[in-house]
């Protein structure tokens, strides 16, 4: 848990898989054993549950309050617990946070609305009717590859006037919006794109949403404290010998690989849902060449 407001929800957050089990099905013991390993093995301090990484778009939403449970069960006490709850229906978006307010979560994730394509004033209505829908802190999700619309500099100065919108994670990749932001609000910015965590660390921002922290998340905590130190020769120098992992994760879809990493190690993970597929031998080949050049070994 943090109680530190300059980054209300931790440094290092991974944005968790969803484990399944062969059939499909979800595994809730597997949920509870890879949270307790992520919060007290594997370096993180918060975690996203159903963002992108959680395969969110194919978990209905029973599945969805069902893994929430379970994970706060397991770590709610000793790590930061967000919700992802934006859809494309901000009515939708609505039911998903005051339920996850129920189970206790400590704070909610909203992307922007994707396939709908809205304007500036629809995001600002949709994120602030979100925001108002419970009492719940709340972190926005920019990622125009997926949504397409950016949130514009202006949007997100009008958003940050709403008491309980506190965060941004970025994966827009634009650092002059990400640096004009910063000087106008007081959102704090989470990376939501590993290879770009130290840049958006060296504007200002916080701390990551990571995907890579399923198997480096001691190395990115290390990281931000160099920063945080003014010691940017060894931030620098974390980050590069993780590029390998950052580009090894990410040569198809994050959750496919990390998935299949997180099986070659042992730990809950089973297979992805469709319209997914899992990763061919070749891809985990591959894969295990990558990590190794990164200091991790499958």
């Amino acid at each position: 848990m943090t109680t530190d407001p300059a980054r209300p929800f931790g440094r290092v957050l991974t944005a968790m898989i969803t484990p399944l089990a062969e059939d499909g099905s979800i595994d809730l013991a597997g949920a509870q054993q890879l949270a307790a390993h992520l919060v007290d093995r594997g370096g993180s301090d918060g975690l996203v549950v159903f963002g992108t990484t959680g395969e969110s778009p194919t978990i209905s939403d029973a599945e969805q309050h069902a893994v929430l449970e379970a994970v706060l069960d397991a770590v709610g006490d000793r790590a930061t617990v967000l919700a992802g709850v934006g859809t494309n229906d901000t009515a939708h978006s609505i039911e998903k946070a005051r339920s996850a307010e129920r189970l206790g979560v400590d704070g909610l994730l909203v992307v922007t609305p994707y396939y709908n394509n809205p304007p500036q004033a629809g995001l600002l209505r949709h994120f602030t009717s979100i925001a108002d829908s419970t009492d719940l802190p709340v972190m926005l999700y920019d990622i125009p590859p997926r949504s397409v619309v950016p949130i514009e500099v202006e949007t997100l100065v009008r958003a940050a006037e709403h008491p309980r919108i506190v965060a941004v994670k970025d994966a827009k990749a634009d650092m002059g919006a990400i640096a004009w932001t910063l000087a106008r609000t007081d959102l704090a910015y989470y990376s939501g794109e590993d290879m770009l965590t130290l840049p958006i660390l060296a504007l200002g921002g916080v701390g990551v949403v990571s995907v890579v922290s399923h198997v480096v998340g001691p190395r990115l905590a290390e990281m931000i404290a160099a920063v945080e130190s003014g010691d940017l020769v060894t931030a620098r120098s974390i980050n590069q010998s993780l590029l390998p992992v950052y580009t090894g994760i990410f040569r198809t879809q994050g959750v496919i690989l990390t998935k299949a990493a997180l099986n070659e190690l042992g730990l809950p993970a089973g297979p992805v849902r469709p319209p997914l597929v899992d990763a061919t031998p070749e891809q985990i080949a591959q894969l295990r060449t990558d990590l190794a050049a990164g200091g991790v070994q499958l």
